[in-house]
């Protein structure tokens, strides 16, 4: 057996809800903003849901916002942590952007 079987996983996957997967398939979204989002998805994996400056729900833990751009200045990103999952992982379930 490795010396890595009892390390945690570095991050979660982070999974794009059908909204999501949509916006970013948009010709029309600006490659600024797509790279933002993508960003993301790379932060919320890296960090396993818990974003610095991202908000949890009050009534829903599980559910967090970010910002998206400088200070929030593209929009929103709502993300689920589905941490009692098999396997463990992360929904991007909506982007509002301004």
């Amino acid at each position: 057996m490795s010396d890595h079987d009892d390390e945690e996983p570095q991050g979660l996957p982070c999974l794009l809800s059908d909204e999501v997967t949509e916006l970013l398939m948009d010709s029309t979204l600006p490659g600024d903003v797509f790279g933002t989002i993508v960003a993301a998805t790379v932060m919320i994996n890296e960090t396993r849901g818990q974003v610095p400056g991202s908000s949890a729900s009050a009534k829903w833990p599980e559910q967090r916002r970010m910002p998206l751009g400088q200070d929030g200045s593209l929009g929103i990103a709502e993300y689920v942590i589905v941490a009692d999952a098999h396997p463990p992982h992360i929904v991007l379930t909506r982007v509002q952007l301004y």
